[in-house]
């Protein structure tokens, strides 16, 4: 039987006054990392040498011209541009954003013309274009946690007029979608977070964004076949360790989201690009000027980039084969709402979960 071809992982090489090639050399001086995939650097031999020298790496690069000539079991570099730029470890500057920019038209290109199988950014400076595209949703993934945002970094006092019902419902549909077919969670189930906090002692505990948005967006999820629960108060969520019971969180807001994800994960952070034709994964760190050059970045958010995406792209295998010559439905399913009394909120002084509040 013919062996399974390994992914083809292309890498953006980020920000060249950074701490991308660090954290490339770092992850592939490890043998293993070679089996698993053949990772493709788009980038520069100039600046990756440069780096290699500063690093005193033992990590070698097989210089390439494309990517249909790249080679397994070798850490491939792909010339994303010829022109010389200065390096300056730790300093911001026009022409390495211009540098990160180039490498990722370029990956981008091959990865969407099956060139390559993953794509996978390195930290860069760039605007985050992709997560912009209203069909794409960035979710952050870290041990069993799995958010994603309703708006990304939106000043507080603009928080209120970007949330929608239809906003809401398009990323609940992604995220469900994500779930179902990146992560292969079967039957997932989405908590969503309210914007304002709840309050017990007033008849009535919701903001207007909650009664006139969130929960019409959370009740038209539940129409289209999602098991869609909420709105949460957010201090009271995690808190309480609700976020254990459910697959997938949208928050409304960025910090709603990171904050209990950088505090309760125990493991690095990847942000998983989902909703587009192709697997896109980048870890959750910045540029790391202050350490460029230095030696001592941490390779592992880059590791588990690469495993996510390599994860995600074979998980879609699955989830597609099966689907592409589909049995005919032979029965009807039916919903069953018992669902909403498992996944309610208990009251703080009450030890055991109440039954869910009913419906307005």
């Amino acid at each position: 039987m013919e062996q399974e071809r390994k992914p083809r992982v292309a890498i953006t090489h980020g920000d060249t006054n950074g701490v991308g090639y660090e954290l490339i050399l770092k992850t592939f001086e490890d043998p293993t990392m070679l089996e698993l995939c053949t990772p493709i650097v788009y980038g520069s031999p100039k600046v990756a040498t440069y780096h290699r020298k500063a690093l005193d790496s033992q990590a070698a690069f097989t210089i390439i011209a494309s990517a249909e000539e790249a080679k397994d079991n070798k850490l491939n570099l792909l010339a994303t541009f010829d022109e010389e730029i200065k390096i300056e470890m730790g300093q911001p500057s026009d022409e390495a954003t211009d540098a990160a920019r180039k490498a990722l038209k370029r990956a981008m290109v091959d990865v969407q013309q099956g060139l390559a199988d993953v794509l996978v950014m390195a930290p860069d400076n760039l605007p985050d274009f992709l997560s912009r595209e209203p069909e794409v949703l960035r979710v952050r993934l870290a041990d069993e946690l799995r958010v994603a945002m309703i708006t990304n970094l939106l000043a507080i006092k603009d928080v209120p007029e970007a949330i929608t019902r239809q906003k809401i419902v398009e990323k609940g549909k992604i995220m469900h979608s994500c779930l179902r077919r990146d992560l292969r969670i079967s039957n997932p189930r989405i908590a969503v977070m309210a914007l304002n906090p709840k309050t017990d002692h007033a008849e009535e505990p919701w903001g207007e964004e909650e009664k006139d948005i969130i929960m019409p967006a959370i009740e038209e999820l539940e129409q289209a076949g999602i098991q869609a629960f909420g709105p949460y108060d957010a201090g009271e969520f995690f808190g309480q360790g609700c976020h254990f019971k459910f697959d997938g969180i949208l928050a409304m807001y960025y910090n709603q989201g990171m904050m209990p994800l950088n505090t309760l994960a125990r493991e690095t952070v990847v942000s998983l690009m989902t909703g587009m034709p192709f697997v896109c994964t980048r870890p959750e760190t910045g540029v790391g000027y202050d350490i460029a050059g230095k030696g001592v970045a941490d390779e592992a958010p880059l590791r588990q980039a690469v495993f996510t995406g390599i994860d995600v792209f074979r998980n879609r295998i699955d989830y597609d084969e099966p689907l592409a010559n589909p049995l005919p439905k032979l029965y009807k399913e039916k919903r069953d709402d018992s669902e909403k009394v498992r996944f309610a909120i208990p009251k703080a002084k009450e030890p055991k979960m109440e039954e869910t509040e009913k419906k307005q």
